[in-house]
């Protein structure tokens, strides 16, 4: 199986269609966070319908889920995920955007910022992208100085732009350029 980035400490490990119906009952998320929309969790990915389908990675060109493990290769701690967004029409102008989760046991150990720079380093040695982003909540400091430590700039504040917990939020938005220092 072909593995995602990895470090001294961790390795990102692409989800399998098999283990996709899994991810909603793998991690203790709490409720009312700041990943919490309403909505019912839900696997990526309809369940595989033959045992090939089974090991395909839930991997393509609409992104990838990959598992964080710490290493030597552990139980996964969380999810990363990433996924395009394009601002402009051609193919130059397409970026990726990053999602996390870790299980609450595992956050503040620097985790996070971890395999946020290992996940987008990676992208942008295997990709064209010249852009990389994440957006967090105003209110989760702990996300915001996690982008920060992974090599993110904080760009702007999108006001209002997400629904969550019955109210509008804003949402800062961070970005790694081809370009920035690694």
């Amino acid at each position: 199986m072909d593995d995602g980035p990895r470090s001294e400490r961790l390795r990102l490990r692409f989800v399998t269609r098999a283990e996709a119906s899994r991810l909603e009952d793998r991690f203790d998320y709490e409720a009312g966070g700041f990943n919490d929309f309403g909505l019912p969790r839900a696997a990526p990915r309809n369940r595989p319908a033959t045992p090939a389908e089974a090991a395909e990675q839930l991997r393509g060109p609409q992104g990838g889920v990959l598992f964080i493990e710490p290493v030597p290769e552990g139980e996964p701690i969380g999810t990363i995920s990433y996924r395009p967004v394009r601002y402009g029409p051609n193919d130059e102008s397409s970026a990726w955007q990053l999602g996390i989760e870790i299980g609450r046991d595992d956050r503040g150990r620097g985790f996070g910022s971890e395999a946020q720079r290992l996940i987008a380093e990676w992208l942008l040695e295997t990709t064209p992208a010249n852009r990389i982003e994440a957006e967090t909540d105003i209110e989760n400091v702990a996300e915001s100085r996690s982008l920060e430590r992974a090599g993110f700039t904080r760009e702007c504040v999108l006001r209002g732009a997400q629904f969550r917990a019955g109210a509008y939020h804003d949402l800062i938005v961070y970005s790694r350029l081809r370009t920035d220092p690694r």
